[in-house]
């Protein structure tokens, strides 16, 4: 992974409006590798997930991961630029990963983050990541300071029931690692109200409930054995299948990033 983000775009020209652009709102200058991945043996594909520092002076609350994607013709000395932000880093991993980058090379991140309190933390990761386009990101926020999180507000054309899903990421700063939860609403409206209020904990999938907890035990002494890549494919992602009971929101605060 290289320290310095370098696109080798000197002797190109944007192949488009929207990639002149694109590259243009993206400053490198204040950006941390967290995954890349550049095609061989020409390097035509370049695909990186990075934070970007830069988004802290900007709007509170702005979603601070960003996704690339470049492709270069060579032939035509040209290239397009794709970025895309995301609150969370798998939600990032998730929108490469339907432009074409290969899983199993933008999967694992680096640089000075917090790292996976738990097993079920790397589970609902891996379901995001591999998600395709199951999930409509309709929202997100990140914060700093207290509380330490980032949510993001999603549609799931999977859901039997409950469809808007959020995926709320909270950092634990005694510990350096975070947790990420999934929780279900009936609308939108209703997920808003909960996010405002946090009245109280976050409202788990109707599918968990059916969850036997024998069950539980077993995927995550799985998970724990196989490691982060191991975990099967046909656990949380799988169509309305019951993943492991979420734990109550805890208080933590710290930051993410």
């Amino acid at each position: 992974m290289s320290d310095i983000l370098d696109f080798r775009l000197d002797d190109l020209a944007p192949s488009d409006a929207d990639s002149e652009h694109a590259e243009r709102q993206f400053w490198a200058g204040d950006v941390t590798v967290l995954a890349e991945r550049h095609s061989p043996p020409d390097g035509s594909h370049s695909y990186v997930v990075a934070h970007d520092g830069s988004v802290t002076w900007a709007a509170p609350g702005e979603p601070q991961v960003a996704a690339i994607k470049v492709a270069r013709d060579l032939s035509l000395n040209t290239f397009t630029f794709e970025l895309a932000y995301r609150p969370t880093v798998s939600f990032a991993q998730n929108w490469l990963i339907e432009r074409g980058c290969p899983p199993e090379r933008i999967a694992q991140s680096g640089g000075d983050l917090m790292k996976p309190a738990d097993d079920l933390t790397l589970q609902v990761e891996r379901q995001i990541r591999e998600s395709g386009t199951r999930y409509e990101v309709l929202d997100g926020k990140t914060s700093d300071f207290d509380p330490c999180e980032a949510w993001t507000l999603t549609r799931d054309s999977s859901a039997c029931q409950t469809p808007i899903r959020v995926f709320l990421e909270e950092g634990n700063s005694s510990t350096h690692t975070y947790t990420l939860r999934e929780g279900a609403f009936a609308d939108v409206d209703t997920a808003r109200s909960w996010l405002d209020d946090r009245g109280g904990p976050l409202p788990e999938p109707p599918e968990y409930s059916a969850h036997d907890s024998a069950d539980v035990r077993a995927r995550v002494a799985l998970a724990r054995s196989a490691g982060v890549g191991a975990v099967p494919k046909g656990g949380l992602d799988a169509h309305c299948t019951p993943p492991p009971r979420p734990v109550q929101r805890p208080a933590q605060q710290g930051r993410l990033l």
